[in-house]
């Protein structure tokens, strides 16, 4: 009895705490859940596997079809290290982001949004001229980014089919710029869950496609003769190895944490956690298996995209219905991929121009929505179109923006928010991370800046490159 009773007080009090949740979630005047922002595009109704297809397509994403090359400026033994360093820093991080976010919950102020993290942590200025333009600058790079591959991986699939052929680049970004222009219509981040969870299979599809491609033509007699030494003179070396840097930190970038543990339902607390195992088991097959197969196969040849590899002048070097495979699995994945990161977008534009005491489905707030998020889109692609070369500008990205939010930014908004003591463990390994991390963004902003100034001379609007 008595247990049952303790049981009956626990579900109780566990009931009166998420009627606590709810009441500051509609009525707290210092939280700014109001908004329609918040209420159409940060819909908290998700479940921990929810939140695992989420983290999973904002961080297992095609950009690590280029891990191989990151690997040509620091060679075997500095590639893997900065692989697993990678892995464990971010994981960590991660977790240290989501900690905070559950503690401010408990506290009945539940952020749905970074810039809300930064507005209590560090200050209003912070959040409003720091965080949140940078987080935008990321994400929606990310999205014009993902139109860029996108499009380069259809015209892989028509060259395939017509060598010769005529169409261009810019007109396969506009192709895939449609694709993009029609998933962006749904409506919330949640909406997306069963997208997410076919993309989650994509990335393992495409990863396994790479692989095996890169031990076939590896073991063949087809591929370039084998050198894993490092290329350039002295200089090229050094800035080589942050470059390299920055490829791999934006390969693990999200930058939506926050956002992505908006869609958690209450009560929230160890529910990340699990969604982030999700991730990076998927992470880890993913991401080692396809940066070892394709450096073992191709070495210092390895291309920005390790599917380039798969031809050698214009001749497929597997079976093109092999090739034509891998690049469609990317195709899609890309596509969730691009309307994830356009979720912070999306959560600006409903709350400048929804009303959140009209109906989500109303007319009033379903016209705003369509023309914006379509403008959106469109601005994407046509900045995708006219810059093929943006994979440079998108290191600069890196440096500046996925640095900050996902190796810097969560250990310090935990020492703050925490406070743990000045002779701990933690404390000093968060103070090392965010040191450690700060000069390798401003070194590695440097040597993304010097690649944009040596690649300027091949750079032409609208090139089909």
């Amino acid at each position: 009895m008595g247990s049952l009773g303790n049981s009956a007080n626990s579900k109780a009090v566990h009931e009166a705490g998420e009627d606590d949740y709810d009441h500051h979630k509609h009525l707290s005047p210092t939280h700014q859940q109001l908004d329609a922002g918040a209420l159409f595009v940060l819909k908290s109704k998700g479940s921990w596997l929810h939140c695992g297809y989420h983290l999973t397509t904002s961080i297992v994403a095609p950009p690590l079809l280029s891990l191989p090359f990151a690997f040509t400026f620091l060679g075997w033994a500095a590639g893997i290290i900065s692989l697993v360093v990678g892995a464990l820093v971010t994981f960590y991080s991660y977790n240290l982001l989501s900690l905070v976010l559950e503690h401010h919950a408990q506290l009945g102020r539940r952020h749905l949004r970074f810039r809300d993290m930064a507005n209590e942590i560090l200050g209003p200025k912070w959040g409003r001229y720091y965080v949140g333009p940078i987080q935008f600058m990321v994400c929606y790079g990310a999205v014009i980014a993902c139109t860029l591959l996108g499009g380069q991986c259809m015209k892989a699939i028509y060259l395939l089919s017509q060598p010769n052929g005529s169409m261009k680049l810019y007109e396969f970004v506009i192709i895939f710029g449609f694709l993009m222009l029609v998933l962006a219509q749904i409506p919330s981040f949640h909406s997306l869950r069963h997208i997410n969870l076919i993309s989650l299979f994509l990335c393992l599809a495409y990863s396994a496609c790479a692989a095996a491609a890169s031990i076939y033509i590896g073991n063949s007699s087809k591929g370039p003769t084998k050198d894993y030494g490092l290329k350039g003179d002295a200089e090229s070396q050094i800035f080589g190895i942050f470059n390299a840097i920055a490829i791999i930190a934006t390969t693990y970038g999200n930058g939506i944490i926050p956002e992505i543990q908006a869609t958690i339902a209450p009560p929230v607390k160890g529910k990340m956690f699990k969604g982030l195992c999700v991730c990076y088991t998927v992470l880890i097959i993913t991401f080692f298996t396809v940066a070892i197969t394709g450096y073992w196969a191709f070495g210092n040849h390895s291309e920005g995209l390790l599917l380039s590899n798969f031809l050698d002048d214009g001749n497929p070097l597997v079976p093109k219905w092999f090739i034509l495979m891998t690049n469609l699995f990317t195709i899609l994945q890309l596509s969730a991929v691009g309307v994830v990161y356009l979720q912070p977008t999306n959560e600006v534009l409903e709350r400048t121009f929804a009303d959140p005491k009209s109906k989500e489905l109303s007319a009033r707030n379903v016209i705003p929505r369509v023309v914006s998020r379509s403008l959106s889109v469109v601005i994407a692609t046509t900045v995708a179109a006219m810059l093929p070369f943006f994979g440079d500008i998108n290191a600069v990205i890196g440096a500046f923006g996925f640095m900050p939010l996902d190796f810097i930014l969560p250990v310090i908004f935990f020492n703050l928010t925490f406070k743990p003591s000045k002779r701990s463990l933690v404390f000093w390994l968060n103070v090392s991370i965010a040191v450690v991390f700060s000069a390798l963004a401003i070194i590695a902003a440097i040597a993304a800046v010097r690649q944009i100034v040596l690649d300027a001379k091949t750079y032409r609007l609208f090139a089909n490159v």
